[in-house]
């Protein structure tokens, strides 16, 4: 039987920080499931004019949920790979030769979340798209833009995989442009339809929690780009995307569902 059909793995075969990595990304993979559970069973309690983002918000956590399996995946051979080898340096040749294998299915994830993440907010304002089609379409295709520059950043590599620095470090200033394009978009929208008190709360604390965290991203890649271990940084992106995702996700709820009277 192969080794990759049967291998699980421990501290003791892979080191601790892989061990820690591989954990991260399967909860990190559950939780998006039990999150899309939970949006499509919790459907009713939501108020009727607030469904659409709330569905919206399962079909996020079931993407994410495939890249993640896939990313585990993928992660899990590369252990039972690592679990042979010896060498200090070739262990971490190994480890920095997966990372932007599995940087691909980040990328993917977040070329479909994103812009659903952002149309998620846009639904709280209670405006027709129609209405809101400019600078609703700017800003998707600014995400569009931020996430394909990204992603050709993080393939700036040389032939043995070791980042290109300066290329990649152009490439996340050139995607950084989208980034703030999405904010000022943002908070023109909500300067123009956000004043309904009701309102107010749910957009502000979505797209507040949404823009802040995001922020996460471009300090892992510039982590990436200079040389630190890509364990931390894939650690950081599954806590990442549990906040931008699921914690959105509970913020919707909370903020959007039915309220019971007495």
């Amino acid at each position: 039987m192969e080794l990759s059909e049967t291998f699980v793995p421990t501290a003791g075969t892979v080191g601790l920080l892989p061990m820690l990595t591989y954990y991260s990304l399967i909860v990190t993979g559950l939780v998006f499931l039990a999150q899309t559970a939970f949006v499509f069973t919790t459907r009713p309690l939501v108020e009727p004019k607030h469904q659409v983002a709330h569905i919206l918000s399962g079909v996020i956590a079931l993407v994410a949920g495939f890249a993640y399996f896939q990313m585990q995946g993928f992660y899990r051979d590369m252990l039972a790979e690592l679990a042979t080898v010896v060498d200090p340096t070739d262990r971490q040749t190994l480890m920095r030769e997966a990372y932007p294998a599995i940087s691909q299915y980040r990328y993917m994830d977040w070329a479909i979340t994103t812009p659903l993440l952002l149309l998620t907010m846009v639904r709280l304002l209670n405006v027709s798209l129609r209405s809101i089609a400019k600078p609703v379409t700017l800003m998707l295709v600014a995400d569009l833009f931020m996430i394909v520059t990204g992603y050709i950043g993080e393939q700036q590599l040389a032939f043995n995989q070791e980042a290109i620095v300066s290329a990649k470090l152009i490439w996340g200033a050139v995607s950084t442009v989208g980034y703030a394009v999405v904010p000022w978009t943002l908070y023109k929208l909500y300067r123009q339809y956000g004043a309904a008190p009701s309102l107010d709360r749910s957009f502000r604390l979505v797209a507040l929690t949404t823009i802040t965290f995001w922020g996460i991203y471009p300090i892992g890649y510039i982590l990436s780009a200079i040389g630190v271990d890509t364990n931390v940084v894939h650690i950081g992106f599954c806590i990442g995307d549990v906040i931008n995702k699921t914690g959105v996700a509970a913020l919707l709820f909370l903020t959007t569902h039915r309220r019971e009277t007495a």
